[in-house]
């Protein structure tokens, strides 16, 4: 029997997520720890295309969730696992997470690619416009600024390239501004 039969005939020809009957594709659930069979799944093209993108997720069509969280397919279980990890937000996933079990093994393969982790208090820098600025990226100073214990003035529209972020304090950057390294307040840049 083929690999793919083989997936058909465990997933009684349906989506494992949500049941549907049409457009199905097989996908292989990232971060296993092994291969073959065991890593794959069959999910219609809605689940899939619902997955890694928040813009387009519809919290309503996981609502299938609190039916195929209790598959006894460990790559199901992680696919729901994580599918109610980036729907938290909702409310109801909570209540679903707080129901279901996953041995030791199937959690670490859940949880390695990273939607347990707790964000809420991660620091996020944003430019003047509320722009998210990450470490590498450039920014344009958008007023002249006096840097201190210097008689240097970072002139309005210099380029700061490859910045990097203070991981204490939201509102601080540093990068280098003619040659010297300083630190910058987010209000008075522009991300590029």
């Amino acid at each position: 029997m083929s690999f793919e039969r083989e997936l058909q005939k465990r997933a009684n020809n349906q989506c494992e997520l949500c049941g549907h009957t049409e457009k199905l594709v097989t996908y292989e659930v990232p971060s296993s720890p092994k291969g073959g069979l065991d890593t794959q799944i069959l999910v219609c093209e809605t689940c899939m295309s619902q997955f890694d993108v928040a813009e387009t997720r519809d919290a309503n069509h996981w609502r299938c969730l609190n039916d195929s969280m209790w598959s006894a397919v460990p790559a199901v279980q992680v696919m729901a696992w994580r599918m109610l990890q980036r729907l938290k937000g909702e409310g109801w996933p909570q209540d679903l997470l707080d129901m279901m079990y996953l041995d030791e093994e199937t959690h670490e393969w859940a949880a390695a690619a990273g939607d347990g982790k707790d964000t809420s208090n991660a620091i996020i820098h944003r430019d003047s416009n509320g722009a998210i600025l990450e470490a590498g990226d450039t920014v344009v100073l958008i007023k002249d600024l006096k840097v201190k214990g210097s008689s240097m003035v970072a002139k309005q529209g210099t380029a700061v390239r490859r910045i990097s972020l203070d991981h204490e304090n939201e509102k601080y950057i540093e990068g280098k501004v003619d040659g010297q390294q300083i630190v910058i307040i987010t209000d008075y840049v522009k991300k590029m």
